[in-house]
């Protein structure tokens, strides 16, 4: 008898513990520099409601945070600040096709704290010095580049532009005063201490800025990933992103 109910007990035990560990593991996000806040107040919410699940967070250019999962680092959930480098790791079968939804959209300004008049694209003709986010990796730079050459100005500001790792490092150096002003996002410029706004890029001018979320073929094989993927599609997620001035729509 002492037998049957010392198995029934660990029996019992075994099963609360399994019970309490759903969700019980690591999950390595890959994310667009810009989304920084968002990903940090959204893993924090979900940590307390899962307090087994711990996040590994890569900020950056999302080029170079594709090319890095393409080399072998470890990521289960990429979110990208343009189609494009989702598209190409799609291409090249390392991401989940069926798991790519939209997370959110931004919009491409010009900050800065110089005195100067600057209030449209051919303004930026008067400037000195621009930070731009690098175009072969950086997304706010390949649409700012787009919006430069559309605007007809590539030419005269050929010299000016400052090359940036990605847009928060754009966002710093006009932040510093090291730049006159600099190509970043709106939800970036509305962080800013001593940079302000100094106008919105026409919209006509350059692609909408899309941020596609994903999960990686890792991903898709991670519970926890899985899960995190979910709510990142949730009421929560929609309010925080609304909090920091991401469209939905």
């Amino acid at each position: 008898m002492k037998n049957f109910l010392l198995k029934l007990l660990l029996t019992l035990l075994c099963a609360f513990f399994l019970a309490g560990s759903t969700l019980a593991g690591e999950v390595n996000l890959s994310i667009a520099a810009s989304l920084r806040e968002v990903i940090d107040d959204l893993s924090a919410t979900f940590s307390k409601q899962n307090p087994g699940v711990n996040f590994l967070k890569n900020y950056g250019a999302s080029g170079t945070l594709a090319k890095q999962i393409e080399n072998g680092a470890p990521g289960d959930i990429f979110i990208s600040a343009n189609l494009e480098w989702m598209d190409y790791l799609k291409s090249k079968n390392m991401m989940d096709a069926d798991r790519i939804r939209t997370f959110a959209y931004n919009t491409l300004v010009f900050a800065g704290s110089t005195a100067k008049q600057v209030a449209t694209m051919q303004d930026l003709i008067k400037l000195e010095k621009i930070a731009i986010g690098s175009p072969k990796s950086v997304p706010a730079g390949e649409y700012a580049m787009e919006a430069i050459k559309k605007a007809g100005i590539e030419r005269q500001l050929e010299k000016k532009l400052v090359m940036a790792k990605d847009v928060r490092e754009c966002l710093m150096y006009a932040e510093r005063g090291e730049v006159d002003g600099g190509f970043v996002y709106r939800t970036d410029a509305l962080q800013a201490r001593q940079a302000k706004i100094l106008f919105t890029v026409p919209q006509d001018l350059y692609p909408r800025v899309t941020y596609p979320m994903g999960l990686t073929l890792a991903g898709a094989k991670n519970k926890e990933a899985e899960a995190f993927y979910k709510y990142l599609q949730s009421a929560d997620a929609a309010a925080v992103l609304e909090k920091y001035g991401f469209g939905l729509k």
